[in-house]
């Protein structure tokens, strides 16, 4: 399915600004030679203002860091880096993934309005919207903690939404995720998949993300578009992420596709997304457009596209304001993801919040937290031969493995399931009157709590 033939599949909108993207994406030039380093590419956003080898220069990284990594790095070009290598925590940020996924549930109040629409279009346009709200946050360039094996994440107390994730494989990283509340369900198995190109690196969506919305028993299908990291170690670091982003009502055969631009020269088309909302017969019916990292609004259209007549833009979603001058880019949403303000009621010990080197990291101590993720890693590394040596699989506790086996435009998926044993867990902390009040900031990180076969 596309748009319009005229609009050259990418919406009436991207047609005003096609113009620039024909040049190619952002400005850039392989600096070989550069400190003695070929196949440097690097990549300027804002192209043009300045030449690769001043740009190259710049960054996070202290020269001999910079040099020193690219060295180690070299040797994986063309590889899939997900868990290949271990990283320094200088380029961290104090969250896990598992975390991060919770952000995706910061603008949840979209999926509970497109749960409450009576206009099957609108609902698609609410949820499409709520797909998209994620981008500013993923724009954030500093990398989250891999999770531990049997890691896992709980969030309670956002706009009634009850979150949880699981780190449900380490080879290959693997995590699923359930949130919660009385207007929709959202499951999610991620698996992600790299491909390293010296000085970026491409980020493809292995997943599977489902939306039902209760009311009406509605179930949605999201395929996100795949993401490139630029100037990961020569230069500053910027995320683009080019592509369609394709949502599906499978109950209806409603559909959503939305182009994200490309980053062009001068930054021309940089955040730009448009597209239409489809109904069964491919015919559109309500055009899309906006920037990822402020707003997104719509406007009825016909049949060729174009805006109908006496309508006009109205927005949907505008970006919430976030903190000035924050050390991570954080929105106030991540701080509360990472604060102990969302944990529920005795936390449990495998929480992402008790990790020490993301602890440590988010008090600045950096040389403790680098120690700190190196001994969680070399844990993770014992367990796993006392897992082999006994003959022991590891099961995930909230996740089940089903038969299930989907394709995905970047590989096929193994799917998991929300067994429906958190719900019972926590129902039963709640209701508990004898259970020993905890503060969750003294509970000891434990992945291991109901794996650890050290002890058997």
């Amino acid at each position: 399915m596309g748009s319009p033939e005229k609009n050259d599949n990418k919406g009436f909108f991207a047609t005003m600004t096609s113009g620039f993207s024909i040049f190619s994406n952002a400005m850039h030039r392989s600096v070989n030679g550069l400190l003695g380093y070929e196949g440097v590419e690097v990549i300027n956003p804002e192209g043009g203002k300045e030449d690769a080898e001043e740009e190259a220069q710049r960054g996070r990284w202290k020269p001999e860091e910079r040099d020193s990594y690219w060295k180690m790095m070299h040797k994986y070009i063309g590889s899939d880096v997900t868990s290949m290598v271990t990283l320094p925590v200088i380029i961290f940020e104090p969250m896990t993934m598992l975390q991060k996924m919770a952000e995706l549930m910061e603008y949840s109040y979209l999926l509970d309005q497109a749960d409450k629409c009576e206009d099957p279009y609108m609902r698609m346009v609410y949820a499409s919207s709520w797909a998209i709200s994620v981008y500013f946050a993923y724009q954030r360039t500093w990398k989250p903690f891999n999770p531990i094996l049997g890691e896992t994440y709980e969030m309670v107390n956002h706009g009634g939404v009850s979150f949880l994730a699981e780190q449900v494989s380490h080879h290959p990283p693997m995590s699923a995720g359930h949130a919660e509340n009385e207007h929709f369900t959202y499951d999610v198995t991620s698996k992600l998949k790299t491909k390293f190109l010296g000085n970026s690196v491409d980020v493809y969506p292995v997943g599977r993300t489902r939306v039902t919305l209760k009311k009406d028993g509605v179930v949605i299908d999201l395929i996100p578009p795949p993401t490139k990291v630029n100037n990961l170690i020569f230069g500053r670091t910027w995320i683009d992420s080019p592509g369609e982003m394709i949502m599906t009502n499978l109950t209806t055969g409603d559909k959503v596709v939305l182009y994200f631009q490309p980053c062009g020269w001068f930054g021309a088309g940089r955040y730009e997304v448009d597209g239409y909302v489809y109904n069964s017969a491919e015919e559109p019916k309500i055009l899309m457009t906006g920037k990822w990292n402020e707003s997104m609004s719509y406007q009825p259209c016909d049949l060729e596209g174009e805006p109908l007549p006496d309508t006009e833009l109205k927005e949907v979603w505008h970006v919430a304001d976030v903190p000035a001058n924050d050390q991570f880019d954080y929105t106030y949403f991540a701080h509360k993801v990472n604060s102990f303000d969302t944990a529920p009621r005795k936390l449990l010990p495998s929480d992402s919040r008790l990790r020490p080197d993301r602890f440590a990291l988010e008090m600045g101590d950096i040389s403790k937290s680098g120690a700190d993720k190196s001994s969680l890693e070399e844990r993770q590394r014992a367990e796993k031969k006392i897992r082999e040596a006994k003959e022991h699989k590891f099961t995930p506790r909230w996740f089940d493995l089903t038969e299930e086996v989907t394709s995905t435009p970047w590989g096929d998926l193994e799917i998991y399931q929300y067994n429906g044993k958190y719900t019972e867990h926590r129902t039963a902390i709640d209701n508990s009157d004898t259970i020993d009040h905890v503060d969750n900031k003294d509970i000891e990180f434990n992945p291991w709590q109901y794996g650890d076969l050290s002890k058997e």
